[in-house]
């Protein structure tokens, strides 16, 4: 392998609080490690953390679902015990993030991976420090992001807002997923799809459903729906998994 081998990366955001961001890249993650795919993931910053000096829920998920093994201070760099934006947990801890330190994380996590996932903390728009957002990280990553929305009442301005700011930001859409489809979903859900990928200017690989039990069950169940998408060699391009690893 060469030495300068940097795997496909993607940023995930989603376009609100309670999408299920956390568990639709654990389950794409879950997915494409039980596929043979060496998985890394990343939660650079993780607020609302009980005990900031271990993993958070969310990184801790990640690394089950990708069956991942590098070390904590990769995997989570930077954890708050504040449930609040980043940029309110940082001032409130006196410290501050080092967007160099994981740019050099995530090169890093590329050089022994297939593929490497990394979820951000709320939306684009979601300030890290002072007046650096979510948005300005992805962009100095220089990374494709994939949009995690939701179906229902609306969810259309939600999401074509948050395209629409992507877009202007010079952001490389990689597309959008739906979640939480319900079993019996109201005229709102129902025609979400159809309006969202006629409207929002952005890829739409893959809807899925909502599902049951507790977090892990919840990304086993969402890990064997993307598996069953018609869509899922889309997603696969999307994510630049086509091309075959050096």
């Amino acid at each position: 392998m060469s030495a300068d081998y940097q795997c496909p990366t993607l940023f995930v955001t989603g376009t609100d609080t309670g999408v299920g961001k956390t568990t639709v890249t654990s389950g794409l993650a879950r997915h494409f490690a039980a596929s043979g795919l060496r998985v890394g993931v990343m939660k650079p910053i993780e607020t609302g953390v009980v005990d900031p000096q271990q993993p958070g829920p969310d990184a801790e998920l990640l690394r089950w679902a990708a069956q991942a093994d590098d070390p904590d201070e990769t995997i989570a760099p930077y954890r708050f015990r504040l449930p609040a934006a980043p940029a309110q947990a940082v001032e409130d801890t006196g410290t501050s993030i080092d967007i160099a330190h994981l740019k050099k994380l995530a090169v890093k996590l590329t050089q022994d991976k297939d593929l490497l996932l990394i979820e951000g903390a709320g939306g684009l728009m979601v300030p890290v420090q002072g007046g650096y957002l979510i948005a300005d990280l992805i962009r100095d990553l220089d990374l494709p992001v994939l949009i995690i929305t939701r179906p229902g009442l609306g969810t259309i301005n939600h999401t074509l807002l948050t395209t629409f700011t992507a877009q202007n930001m010079g952001l490389h859409l990689a597309g959008f997923i739906i979640n939480r489809m319900p079993k019996r979903p109201d005229p709102a859900a129902t025609e979400a799809p159809h309006y969202l990928a006629s409207l929002a200017s952005a890829d739409l690989p893959g809807v899925l459903p909502e599902v049951d039990g507790d977090h892990r069950q919840q990304v086993e169940s969402l890990a064997d729906e993307i598996g069953r998408l018609p869509t899922l060699h889309w997603l696969t391009r999307a994510f630049g998994l086509a091309a075959s690893r050096p």
